[in-house]
């Protein structure tokens, strides 16, 4: 896109392990704070034991933990949509004068949690339909334009651990092309057992706090969360005299479709993705303040990723903030973008938690302490599963 047909982020909402909002979750991240633990909302006979970043029940705003009619990803949601509009100035009621879209991200949450419904079916029993109907009611997309009244395109992204990000770039382009004013963008997932143990059978997971892009890392911690963007019409921004806490200058998106959870082991989805959104947003590597990785802990991901960020960015600081909330699916392209912004706003960057070690088979490290940073723009990106790939970049805002 041209810099001229650039998508303002007026609003940001954020609710993972790291902390209950964005502020908080910022804060603790800059001071290297993070607490994996054991589940508690669900068990496992499992034998093996992997610790899990899971969001305390308290950081939900009370009457969204009462809302038992809805599955727990959809209230992640509405509390960082209500952040988000918050923070952006929004009244929900004025919302309805304008063209007003929903695209979020999820993979697992509304899906998986019907384990005592299924059992029972499968038994041959009449379990009672309310878990179908709660399933049926949690479309995270249409449970915030149901409850903000919202009338535009909705959308909800499945694409693996990239639905986030793809949620945000392509809720960007709506407003790019004309077919909305603002968008709330974003994702939101929730663990379960199922996830759980099926990601332990897929031997990526770590007992162990997650090292990403480490020499001894073993693997990911799974988490869960949501996190919403509001992006809006640059003239309708000014208009209200909202400020731009960023600009969206870029979105990539690419499947090599090398491997059911592996990537490609030369990046080429990933080089695609960045080529793409760099193009896109006019960016060269001297604009680049930092970028976000996908980085989580596992070997293939993080060997692949840092090489092809050395490639293609060279010197540019980086780092992952998986291990502040773990991997959080669907959501961790929305959570790592609303991280991007807040720490390019800051000029500053977190220690990317967990590294020790640098790997001689990663050309450079991420960054080991919280640092200073200096450029006009950030990257985040996410790889996900079947060999999607997705990348945006983010602008300073402007008062």
């Amino acid at each position: 896109m041209s810099r001229a047909s650039t998508v303002a982020v007026t609003g940001i909402g954020c609710l993972s392990a790291a902390g209950p909002d964005l502020g908080a979750a910022l804060g603790n991240l800059l001071s290297g704070k993070r607490e994996p633990r054991p589940p508690s909302r669900f068990t496992t006979t499992h034998p093996l034991r992997c610790p899990v970043f899971e969001v305390p029940p308290d950081f939900l705003p009370e009457d969204l933990g009462r809302r038992e009619e809805l599955l727990l990803t959809s209230r992640f949601a509405l509390a960082a949509a209500r952040e988000a509009l918050r923070d952006a100035g929004w009244i929900p009621r004025d919302l309805a004068r304008h063209r007003v879209g929903v695209c979020l991200g999820t993979t697992v949450g509304s899906a998986m949690n019907n384990e005592e419904f299924y059992w029972s079916y499968r038994q041959g029993l009449r379990p009672s339909m309310e878990a179908i109907h709660r399933y049926l009611r949690s479309n995270p997309a249409d449970v915030l334009a149901r409850e903000f009244g919202l009338l535009g395109p909705r959308q909800t992204v499945v694409n693996a651990c990239s639905s986030g990000t793809d949620a945000v770039g392509i809720g960007a382009s709506w407003i790019r092309a004309g077919m909305c004013d603002v968008v709330l963008a974003g994702g939101a997932d929730e663990l379960c057992r199922v996830i759980y143990n099926g990601f332990i059978s897929l031997m990526i997971t770590d007992d162990a706090p997650c090292r990403p892009f480490d020499r001894e890392r073993r693997g990911l911690n799974l988490g869960e969360g949501a996190a919403v963007l509001v992006l809006e019409l640059e003239t309708l921004r000014r208009s209200r005299g909202a400020r731009a806490r960023a600009q969206v200058l870029g979105y990539g998106s690419a499947c090599d479709a090398f491997h059911l959870t592996a990537p490609h082991p030369e990046g080429a989805g990933l080089r695609r993705a960045f080529a793409e959104a760099l193009k896109d947003s006019q960016t060269v590597r001297d604009d680049v303040a930092f970028v976000n990785a996908h980085g989580t802990g596992t070997p293939d991901n993080d060997r692949v990723e840092g090489r092809l960020l050395a490639e293609m960015l060279p010197g540019v600081p980086f780092l992952s903030t998986k291990g502040y909330t773990g991997h959080t699916l669907g959501a961790a392209g929305a959570i790592e973008a609303a991280f991007t912004v807040a720490c390019l706003e800051e000029g500053r960057i977190p220690a990317s938690a967990g590294f020790a070690l640098p790997d001689p088979n990663i050309p450079a490290p991420p960054v080991s302490e919280a640092s200073i940073v200096a450029g006009d723009c950030a990257i985040s990106d996410s790889l996900a599963f079947g060999g999607n790939n997705a990348v945006l970049v983010f602008g300073r805002g402007r008062p």
